[in-house]
Formats: C-alpha cells, structure tokens, sequence
C-alpha cells in the first residue's frame, strides 16, 4: 500500500498530456490491456501478474506487471494506471478460471493507508457506534480529523464511509452503492449471496478494500462478516 501511495503522489511529476483521462475507467484502455495480458498468457501459460501473498483479499491479489507487458505485447501502459500517475490499478479477476482485467481505484488505498497510521499513534478508542456485530463507524476526532472522512465511490457521485472492524481493519462501506444498484436494476439477490458480485459484474472497477455483504429479509445491503473467516 504504501508503493501504491507513493506512486500516485508521484503522478504530479507527468506531463499534463499523460494526466488526462487519469481518473476515468477508458473501456479502449481494459481492451488494450485485456488483449494484451492474453497474447502473454498464450506465449508464456502464465498471467503477467505481481506476486501476492495467498491471503491478499481478492480484489487486489492479481496486480498487473506492466513490465512483462510492456514493450512487446503494447507500447505503454494506460494513462490511467498508476504507472503513468493514475488512480487505478490494473488487476486481474477471476485469474484461474477467465482471467479479466479490471481496475481497483488506489485513492481508498491511500485514505486508509492514512488512517492506519494514525491509528497506531492514538491511545484513545477510535471506535465510535457499532454497526453490527465487529463492526464500528471511527471517530475521527480522536485520531486528528476535524470532521469524518470518506472516499470518493468508484459507481456513483456518493462520498462512501470508512469503518472499522474490531480486529483494527479499516473497510470502505459500500452500502450506499450496493443498495442504489439493487433497487434501480429490480434485483433480489438470495440472502447469502455475496452482493458485491453484482458491482463486479457490471462495473469495471472492483469494489476493493471492502467487507462481504448480503440482503437481509427487506433486500437491503447488511455485512456478512465474520472475523475469523478470510
């Protein structure tokens, strides 16, 4: 995380040129990627990912290396990747059974990354209401913010909401989103179900840095979090 941060602070020192379209999920760009990760796997049987470890949550667990990409298989990597200064990182999902290339938006990363850092320097309860079982709304007074912190959704014009787990995890919560896409596309998801597979599904943007949610008996979004479980 701190690589990803680092990188995208550094997208000022690019030439304007390269910064346009920086923060927009070009469907030409996952073309060119897509193709291209393919053309690779196709000569070498292997995905021109990073390594992880196996426990990475899945979203981010498959990073691209541009590196294997670049030059022979296309010229540069995409404006918005945060290889040129762009807030996305290119990842690829479902990678053992139809390896696709979408995109996780890096300035959660940072906000979070931020966060985690203060709360390692305060000796007062960063937890402020609980949510659910395990999982509490932050009280961002008392890790140095003068009002509540949220980040910008990847789906929507909404500003999301950071929690936190009782394991000290920080989340973004998508339930905003998950519950707009739910009642404008009629949907009835089976309780149980992992709903973020709907925003997987129909965004080319993962819904990254998050906790697994389900719809309870009135289809609206609830957690489904149990903190033992990976």
């Amino acid at each position: 995380m701190l690589i990803f941060t680092t990188v995208l602070l550094s997208g000022c020192l690019y030439p304007e040129e390269e910064m346009v379209g920086a923060n927009i999920p070009y469907e030409d760009q996952l073309a060119d990627v897509q193709s291209a990760v393919e053309k690779f796997q196709a000569d070498t049987g292997v995905l021109p990912i990073q390594n992880r470890d196996m426990d990475t949550d899945q979203y981010i667990k498959y990073p691209i290396d541009f590196s294997k990409l670049v030059p022979k298989y296309m010229e540069k990597p995409p404006s918005n990747s945060y290889e040129k200064g762009g807030i996305f990182q290119y990842v690829i999902w479902d990678a053992e059974n139809n390896p696709t290339v979408k995109l996780v938006d890096l300035r959660s990363a940072e906000t979070i990354r931020d966060l985690n850092i203060r709360f390692t320097t305060t000796t007062y309860p960063t937890y402020k209401d609980p949510l659910t079982n395990n999982i509490y709304t932050i009280d961002f007074k008392k890790v140095g913010y003068k009002e509540d912190v949220t980040v910008p959704s990847p789906y929507s014009n909404n500003q999301l909401p950071l929690i936190a787990t009782t394991e000290g995890k920080i989340f973004v919560d998508y339930s905003m989103d998950l519950n707009t896409f739910i009642k404008d596309n009629n949907l009835t998801p089976e309780p149980g179900e992992d709903i973020r597979n709907l925003l997987v599904e129909a965004y080319p943007v993962l819904p990254a840095y998050s906790l697994p949610y389900t719809v309870n008996e009135n289809n609206e979004p609830v957690f489904m979090y149990e903190p033992n479980k990976k």
